[in-house]
């Protein structure tokens, strides 16, 4: 009896084996076309065939061409046209930094110099086109290029910082000063003022004769006015022709009498 129990135990463990081993083999996956491996059958002469291993196909991956990126282009600095192997400003006068080594130059030229160090040549640069003598350094021309290489520091500098409000409003501000010190220059020298406008690149343009913000309460305000103004012209045009009527009735009466 135990010997039939242990034999039927070993049976059953082998056939749970093979079965195992059967689907792992079936659903084994390669990159393979599927196969069939022939059985003893058709060695024999017959036509049976024994499934020997099968595999799953790729899927088909579509590779599409996607165009690069281009990056936005950024203006052109107003500092572009510094050569960078320009001396800084405070030693472009020195004699003896003009007959040092290279490496010397290279430290004191434009090429390791700041923003602040290229801006100030380029403010000098400016103030070279416009100014009367070369003592000159507070006329209203000086001032209209120093004020401008500022404002085009803070254009180029709110092209990359957008949400710098503190900057935008100094911007502003020295927008307006130079447009101030314009009119003025405009209505006192006019040649002045043109040779300013070419030799800095500015494009004047004439302010609007009003500057008050439009909203629904001004235009409502403005239309009250004009109903109130054309109401009161039409109570003197009638006061005028009654004081017609009265002198023309007193002259009648003086005429009769």
């Amino acid at each position: 009896m135990l010997a039939n129990i242990g034999l039927r135990a070993v049976v059953r463990a082998c056939v749970l084996r093979e079965s195992s081993a059967m689907s792992v083999k079936r659903w084994t996956c390669s990159s393979a076309i599927p196969t069939l491996r022939l059985g003893q059958g058709e060695r024999n002469g017959s036509k049976t065939a024994v499934v020997g291993s099968f595999t799953l196909p790729q899927p088909q991956v579509r590779h599409y061409a996607r165009a690069p990126k281009k990056k936005p282009t950024e203006p052109e600095s107003q500092l572009s046209d510094l050569p960078p192997t320009m001396l800084m400003m405070d030693y472009a006068a020195v004699p003896l930094a003009q007959t040092t080594d290279d490496v010397v130059k290279r430290l004191l030229s434009l090429e390791l110099a700041s923003h602040s160090e290229k801006l100030k040549l380029k403010t000098e640069q400016l103030i070279a086109k416009v100014q009367r003598d070369e003592n000159d350094r507070n006329s209203v021309e000086v001032r209209v290029a120093i004020l401008t290489a500022r404002i085009r520091n803070f254009q180029e500098h709110l092209l990359k910082h957008h949400k710098d409000k503190a900057n935008k409003r100094r911007m502003l501000m020295a927008i307006d000063r130079r447009k101030k010190i314009l009119k003025k220059l405009r209505l006192v020298r006019y040649g002045a003022f043109e040779k300013v406008c070419e030799q800095l690149g500015i494009t004047y343009t004439f302010p609007p004769l009003y500057y008050r913000r439009v909203s629904r309460r001004w235009l409502a305000k403005k239309e009250f006015c004009r109903r109130v103004y054309k109401a009161v012209q039409k109570q003197k045009l009638e006061e005028k022709l009654q004081m017609k009527q009265r002198l023309t009735s007193k002259a009648k009466t003086t005429e009769t009498s």
